[in-house]
């Protein structure tokens, strides 16, 4: 087994805590709204939104995913720290045993903020993976955390 780290940083002019609370603490609520083209829904299958909570993305049909599940491992909102694990779903293919992220939001100089996000697949065997095999997955979580940027910018007294 094997491990490959990949690092990401975002930059936003949205505040911490507002982003923290709009993309992770309600975001089973709010990214299916944004963005139902590409989520049709984020279900609470186990837990209460905290530690040890496990939810189910379900894909839009026009989506490759069908579903995927993931663990909350931590969730802090004085330190805006989150960290999560895929337990089940189709990007968890034949090589992969499971993948963990780790995000932390920052606050920046400017009031806004820098999301740090830590990637780590956890691979079976001697398979190695390649940083263009989870590009895709990074493009998507982009997506949507634009989206919620979007939505806070349009709507300043949302997640305040």
């Amino acid at each position: 087994m094997g491990v490959a780290i990949f690092t990401d940083e975002n930059i936003s002019s949205i505040a911490p805590a507002r982003i923290f609370k709009a993309s992770i603490v309600d975001s089973h609520n709010l990214i299916p709204k944004l963005m139902p083209q590409a989520i049709k829904s984020i279900n609470i299958l186990e837990g209460d939104g905290g530690a040890g909570t496990v939810k189910e993305i379900n894909f839009a049909e026009e989506s490759p995913l069908k579903s995927i599940k993931y663990r909350i491992d931590e969730l802090d909102e004085k330190t805006f720290t989150y960290k999560y694990t895929l337990v089940e779903g189709d990007s968890l293919v034949d090589k992969l045993e499971k993948i963990s992220y780790e995000v932390k939001f920052e606050q920046s100089a400017d009031g806004g903020s820098i999301s740090k996000v830590t990637s780590k697949y956890h691979t079976k065997g001697d398979f190695t993976l390649k940083e263009e095999e989870v590009k895709a997955g990074k493009e998507r979580v982009l997506a949507m955390y634009k989206a919620v940027e979007a939505y806070l910018l349009k709507n300043p007294d949302a997640y305040v």
